[in-house]
């Protein structure tokens, strides 16, 4: 009875604090001096045509990188807690009963489409909506597709590794070369801005986005592949 008069207190409560928020929210009519500055800004001095892309990537870069390393934290310590008895069998990939000839045939056909689209989204990320994150996402979604097909498809855990290594760095090698020869980490104007709208323009953002997108598809897909691992028998 006490439990449950605790919970009901506290869901009042947290109602009145948002009931107050609601009723005293104004929305703002024009842009904040920040927001103005890169709504004006972006496309004449970074040439890209999506502004959240220039802000992840250039702006405030330091934040994206903050953001990757701890996704890459995640995905270490997920390897250290899961229990070490927990290994791939060595038997052959099979197709389980469960999933059935359809998911198994189908996962063919769109492992592909899937792929293509992760990279498509990383690649057109400072044209149009998507980006690196995005991309990923969904070619770490193509890795759990052929782990839903087989939970015991094989999967080189070496190639994750390089894959998610090499990203990261260039990715850090970039943003320090635009310190020295551009106007600071992760300025994008180490490389020609080119024409608005281009595909090859806004500097090196199409390359910081693909490295993004390798770097989160590579994480996610070796943190499926960890959790899909089952127990030697």
């Amino acid at each position: 009875m006490i439990k449950r008069f605790f919970v009901l207190a506290l869901l009042f409560a947290m109602g009145l604090l948002f009931t107050d928020l609601l009723l005293s929210y104004t929305p703002d009519t024009e842009l904040n001096s920040t927001a103005l500055y890169y709504a004006n800004h972006t496309a004449k001095d970074l040439g890209a045509a999506n502004i959240v892309t220039a802000i992840i990537v250039s702006y405030r870069g330091l934040d994206t990188l903050g953001e990757v390393t701890v996704l890459f934290l995640s995905a270490a310590i997920l390897v250290l807690v899961l229990p070490k008895g927990w290994r791939r069998g060595k038997r052959k990939p099979r197709i389980l009963p469960s999933t059935g000839e359809l998911l198994g045939t189908g996962s063919h056909l769109l492992v592909p489409l899937i792929l293509l689209l992760g990279v498509y989204l990383f690649v057109n990320g400072h044209l149009t909506p998507g980006g690196g994150f995005q991309g990923g996402a969904i070619i770490a979604s193509a890795a759990l597709l052929l782990l839903l097909t087989n939970p015991l498809q094989p999967f080189s855990r070496h190639l994750f590794s390089v894959v998610e290594s090499i990203a990261g760095l260039c990715f850090v090698v970039i943003g320090l070369l635009g310190i020295v020869y551009a106007g600071g980490f992760l300025d994008n104007r180490l490389l020609p801005i080119g024409q608005l709208g281009e595909l090859f323009s806004a500097g090196t953002m199409p390359i910081l986005y693909s490295l993004i997108g390798l770097k989160v598809g590579a994480e996610f897909s070796s943190m499926l592949i960890n959790l899909s691992e089952t127990k030697d028998s």
